[in-house]
């Protein structure tokens, strides 16, 4: 058994040990728990630990024997001490849960309640509630453009999928592919307007969008011209109003790049919003090569 707490987004995790109640009752007094809690630092033989706690030995005996019945401490080793023989005590597990009801089935760990805003309109019930539509890899649209960042929206899926539960349902359409029906839900789109014709529709409602082939933001009234640049930004969906619409689109596929790597190391940064206008969820990022291999390798925020 393990238990696992999760705080901030990072987990932490300890084995752990199932006892019942009465086995639990042997560390309601405040010296046993104080016993547990030293040899739970590192393993002690009963005089060092009267020692610390300034308590008689006698006193600490009664309480080991107890603990160790419980099976929530047991000697590790036995070393010479006084001219004879003493037991070490350490926990027998790092922790200790008692249950009250059965072990529900999951089919994986439940880490969607992770108290986001950003995230929560497109997670329902620890579930993924959105489509991700991806720009078609064949010619499409007047350009007749090939999109080449779909396959970017690998990472962001599994992004994604740390936070939520299996889904038995396709959740992904070509821009191509898309019905009616489907606007209706909350969508995450990747790609610019050129490849995606979805954000083509809603591009001119962005409050950061594309002009000119550059990325403008009316929120700080700057252009960016670098194709490593990307804007993200989560709205109100224009096909449905009470649903939201995630846009993550670089000017090239370099810059969409900088996006998804955004999400991956720094979404922390990217929950606070914009620069210009905090808790508004749109941001212009700009992919760097850290390492200087030619890969644009991390995402620095313009605003």
């Amino acid at each position: 058994m393990i238990v696992i707490e999760q705080k901030h987004e990072r987990l932490s995790s300890l084995p752990a040990k199932e006892i019942s109640c009465s086995q639990a009752k042997t560390l309601g007094s405040g010296l046993a728990q104080k016993i547990a809690l030293l040899v739970a630092q590192e393993p002690l033989y009963p005089a060092v630990i009267a020692k610390r706690l300034k308590v008689h030995e006698q006193k600490v005996y009664y309480h080991i024997r107890k603990l160790e019945d419980a099976g929530i401490i047991g000697a590790v080793r036995t070393e010479g001490h006084q001219g004879g023989y003493a037991r070490v005590f350490s926990l027998t597990e790092p922790s200790f849960v008692v249950r009250f009801k059965p072990l529900q089935e999951l089919e994986k760990l439940p880490l969607a309640d992770i108290g986001s805003p950003f995230l929560s309109p497109f997670i329902r019930d620890g579930m993924l509630d959105a489509l991700f539509i991806v720009g078609s890899p064949d010619p499409h649209g007047p350009g007749k453009a090939r999109a080449r960042d779909g396959f970017y929206g690998i990472d962001l899926a599994l992004f994604f999928g740390t936070r939520t539960h299996y889904t038995s349902e396709p959740r992904v359409r070509l821009d191509t592919e898309v019905m009616d029906e489907d606007l209706k839900k909350p969508l995450i789109l990747l790609g610019g307007p050129i490849t995606n014709r979805i954000v083509e529709k809603i591009n001119g409602q962005m409050p950061i969008r594309f002009e000119h082939g550059n990325i403008f933001s009316s929120l700080s009234r700057k252009t960016y011209t670098q194709d490593e640049c990307c804007l993200i930004v989560r709205m109100k969906n224009p096909f449905a109003k009470d649903t939201c619409v995630l846009v993550v689109a670089g000017k090239r596929f370099s810059g969409t790049r900088a996006g998804i790597l955004s999400f991956l190391k720094h979404f922390s940064r990217l929950e606070k919003g914009n620069a210009v206008k905090p808790g508004v969820f749109c941001n212009v990022v700009e992919g760097i090569d850290a390492d200087s291999d030619g890969v644009i390798d991390d995402a620095e925020f313009r605003e």
